[in-house]
């Protein structure tokens, strides 16, 4: 269970991070669990009249807080596994209702694997076979679904999508133990993206039920399990926020290059009327 939630306001450098707020985001860290369970959380916050979410396919692997910063985008968490080291990505992804090429998932498992799916001002998270064999929109496939109806739905000893039955797909099994975690959720008004610490003194990481616990307790309606471990990115106003970390502890400076993001854009507003 996650438990003793404590407002920390740190950078991953160790400088002081206060809480940042603007009208288009929030961003907190907080301290999460006790002990040798305590973890940094990170976790930005965007109101969904104001901000709208986009799956990114990138060109080519590159860190995200370097495509960030040569494409003009000040927002974006890791998206999708992908195939070590260098791709391609792993599961489906589509870009304005066209697939994007990448390797699929075991066939045994994919239908049962969550996807989020984004349609126009609709958001859903839901397994690959629930969704149209052609969908609209923007579609990311990587799971397991952590939230559903408000709840976690994520338990220990359980595999509904197949992810430990199916780990020769990865480097691990990702449903085993603490590592840095990242995911997306969201409710009627807000996006949240969560990125957390781990692999580290002082940092022991989430289990995938307490990251369920975790997104749950934020509010969330819907979320989905995100690429972790060292692919572990959250850039916000176009800072890296999280420490990504090699499974050996050692720091991936600048972050590891990814091939799949979610990108946090805002909406275009009415222009206010004159006086």
């Amino acid at each position: 269970m996650v438990t003793g939630v404590e407002s920390r306001g740190e950078a991953a450098d160790g400088e002081e991070m206060p809480p940042v707020a603007t009208s288009r985001r929030e961003i907190r860290s907080t301290r999460v669990g006790s002990g040798d369970r305590a973890t940094t959380v990170h976790v930005a916050v965007y109101p969904r009249a104001l901000v709208s979410a986009s799956v990114v396919a990138l060109p080519a692997p590159e860190p995200l807080h370097a495509w960030c910063t040569r494409s003009g985008v000040g927002d974006a968490l890791v998206g999708g596994f992908f195939v070590t080291p260098a791709g391609p990505a792993l599961g489906e992804v589509w870009r304005d209702g066209q697939r994007m090429p990448t390797a699929p998932f075991d066939p045994l498992f994919a239908p049962a694997r969550a996807c989020l799916h984004i349609e126009g001002e609709r958001l859903a998270v839901a397994p690959l076979a629930a969704l149209p064999s052609w969908p609209a929109g923007d579609l990311l496939q990587a799971g397991p679904a952590l939230v559903a109806g408000g709840l976690p739905i994520v338990r220990e000893d359980e595999d509904r999508e197949g992810f430990s039955a199916g780990n020769a797909q990865f480097d691990s099994d990702i449903t085993a133990g603490r590592h840095p975690r990242a995911a997306i959720g969201h409710d009627d008004t807000r996006l949240l993206a969560v990125a957390t610490e781990g692999r580290a003194p002082g940092e022991a990481g989430l289990t995938l039920p307490e990251l369920a616990e975790l997104m749950a307790a934020l509010g969330a309606h819907e979320a989905i399990n995100l690429d972790g471990g060292g692919s572990t990115t959250l850039v916000v106003g176009g800072r890296l926020v999280n420490r990504p970390r090699e499974a050996d502890g050692r720091d991936i400076p600048g972050g590891r290059p990814l091939l799949t993001a979610v990108a946090f854009i805002d909406r275009p507003q009415p222009a206010a009327a004159s006086a």
